[in-house]
C-alpha cells in the first residue's frame, strides 16, 4: 500500500483508486447537510491556514465552511491588507505564519506551480484552491463527487462529458477531464479554435459546432466561462458572436432538457455570453 500524500497539489498525482477513496469517504459528510447541528469533531484541535492572492466567492467560503464544520480552527490571510503588498514573497508569507503551526495551508494563486513551491518548503499539508492555467484539483473532485449521486456509481465508462467555453485559460477544464477520463469517462471539447489549444489535456477531440456536440448524445455538459481577466488579447469578435456559437440559448437548452442531459457549470457565470 503506497503512503499517503501530503498535499493535495494536482489531479496526476493520484491514481484511480486514490480517487475513488477520497470520493468515498467523503460522501457520509453529505449527510451534514442535512441535520440541525452541521458540525463533527474529525479535524478538531487541527489548524486551517487560507491564503488567496486571487479573488474568490465559492472557493474560499466552501474551504472556510468545511472546515469549521469539521471543528478545526481556521484563519484565513488577508492578502490586501497584509506585507503582500509591501512586497513580502509568497514564501517568506509562508515561513512568517509557520510559527502559528498550521497543519494545513489552503492557497491559490495566479501564478501557475506556487502551491508546489510551498508545499516543499512546509511541513503542513498544502491544498492547491487553484493556480494559474494550471490546476484546480479541488473542483475537480467536487465535480466528480457531484457525478457520483447523478450516476450512483464511480464507474463513469460509457459516460460522455463535453466541455464549452474557454479551454485555453481553464484549470478547471485541466484538472476535471483528467479526473473524468481516469474515472472511465470520453471526455470532448466545444470552442472558439482560439481558445481550445492544440495540446489540450488527455488529447481530448474537438467538435465544430453545438450541433455536431449534441449529435454525440453527452451524459453531461459542462459550461465554461470566458476568462476575460486572464486574456492578454482579443480571442474573438466580439461577445454577441461567442454567445451565438458557443452559448447556451433557449433552443440549446431545451435540447439538452428533452435529452435528458446535466448541466454544470464551476461559476462565476458570464451572464449574456
Amino acid at each position: 500500500m503506497s503512503e499517503p500524500h501530503k498535499d493535495l497539489l494536482q489531479i496526476e498525482d493520484l491514481n484511480k483508486g486514490e480517487i475513488e477513496s477520497i470520493l468515498a469517504a467523503a460522501q457520509p459528510f453529505k449527510e451534514l447537510f442535512k441535520r440541525s447541528v452541521k458540525k463533527v469533531p474529525t479535524l478538531q484541535g487541527k489548524t486551517v491556514l487560507s491564503l488567496f492572492y486571487e479573488p474568490s466567492t465559492r472557493t474560499s467560503s466552501s474551504f472556510e465552511v468545511a472546515a469549521n464544520r469539521l471543528s478545526a480552527d481556521f484563519t484565513s490571510l488577508a492578502v490586501a491588507s497584509s506585507s503582500v503588498v509591501k512586497g513580502e514573497t509568497v514564501l517568506d508569507t509562508v515561513d512568517t505564519l509557520g510559527a502559528m503551526r498550521a497543519d494545513y495551508i489552503v492557497i491559490r494563486h495566479k501564478k501557475a506551480g506556487i502551491p508546489n513551491l510551498v508545499a516543499e518548503h512546509t511541513d503542513a499539508s498544502v491544498i492547491n484552491a487553484g493556480d494559474g492555467f494550471h490546476a484546480h484539483p479541488t473542483q475537480a473532485l467536487l465535480d466528480a463527487s457531484t457525478l457520483y449521486d447523478v450516476f450512483g456509481t464511480l464507474d463513469f465508462s460509457g459516460k460522455k462529458i463535453l466541455i464549452v467555453g474557454d479551454i485555453l485559460h481553464s484549470r478547471v477544464a485541466r484538472s476535471t477531464s483528467r479526473i473524468m477520463t481516469m474515472l472511465g469517462a470520453e471526455v470532448r471539447v466545444l470552442g472558439p479554435g482560439t481558445l481550445v489549444p492544440p495540446g489540450r489535456p488527455d488529447k481530448m477531440n474537438k467538435f465544430k459546432d453545438y450541433e455536431e456536440a449534441l449529435d454525440w448524445k453527452p451524459d453531461v455538459v459542462y459550461l465554461l466561462r470566458v476568462q476575460f481577466e486572464r486574456q492578454g488579447e482579443q480571442f474573438f469578435p466580439s461577445s454577441d458572436e461567442y454567445h451565438s456559437f458557443y452559448g447556451l440559448n433557449e433552443d440549446r437548452f431545451s435540447r439538452i432538457r428533452d435529452e435528458g442531459v446535466w448541466v454544470m457549470h464551476p461559476g462565476p457565470v458570464n451572464r449574456g455570453v
